[in-house]
């Protein structure tokens, strides 16, 4: 037998959702801002780090050396050429060797791309119709737009690097000063 909720625990109930939400800290706001990068870029902590490292080595601003270097990470590339639907499937796609970077396989997903690399696939993998009209050619067909910094032969399925990412190119809100300051303590 049930029992019915006594008028007191949903007095309790609506008296704790009415209260403001709690103040995130500046430490919390930079760790939630790394995470997130992390999460969509789809990197463990320690190659985030690594790449972190090589951005402040670099000259200019570090987050903005951060932000460029994930954007020329392989299998990101693939997923802006819109040959894979997400970058976990662009990451899969290129471990499995179906990417060609100038005309050689290339298994690494972390491998950066160069102004000039000319990215396809695999000449098996344009046998395969199943996995093209599954994945490329439905994502291809979608009226999302390839970044400025890369270009598309939809047709060949050809993509091009034409010069590096910039910070102007990454259309998603990141405060990568929050990293900098993050990884600055």
């Amino acid at each position: 037998m049930m029992q019915k909720r006594s008028g007191t625990g949903q007095q309790a109930e609506q008296a704790s959702s009415k209260r403001p939400p709690k103040k995130v800290s500046e430490y919390g706001r930079q760790l939630s801002e790394k995470q997130k990068v992390k999460e969509m870029y789809g990197l463990c902590e320690r190659q985030f780090v690594k790449f972190f490292a090589i951005a402040v080595r670099e000259q200019g601003a570090t987050g903005e050396n951060l932000l460029r270097l994930l954007e020329s990470r392989l299998d990101n590339t693939v997923y802006r050429l819109k040959m894979a639907s997400t970058r976990t499937q662009a990451r899969q796609i290129v471990v499995h060797g179906h990417i060609l970077v100038n005309g050689k396989k290339v298994y690494s997903p972390s491998y950066q791309v160069k102004t000039g690399d000319v990215i396809t696939l695999d000449e098996r993998v344009v046998q395969k119709t199943a996995f093209l009209d599954q994945v490329v050619e439905k994502r291809m067909k979608m009226g999302i737009k390839v970044p400025d910094w890369l270009e598309l032969n939809k047709k060949d399925r050809i993509g091009r690097v034409l010069r590096e990412p910039a910070r102007a190119d990454i259309q998603m809100p990141i405060e990568e000063h929050l990293i900098v300051e993050f990884y600055s303590k």
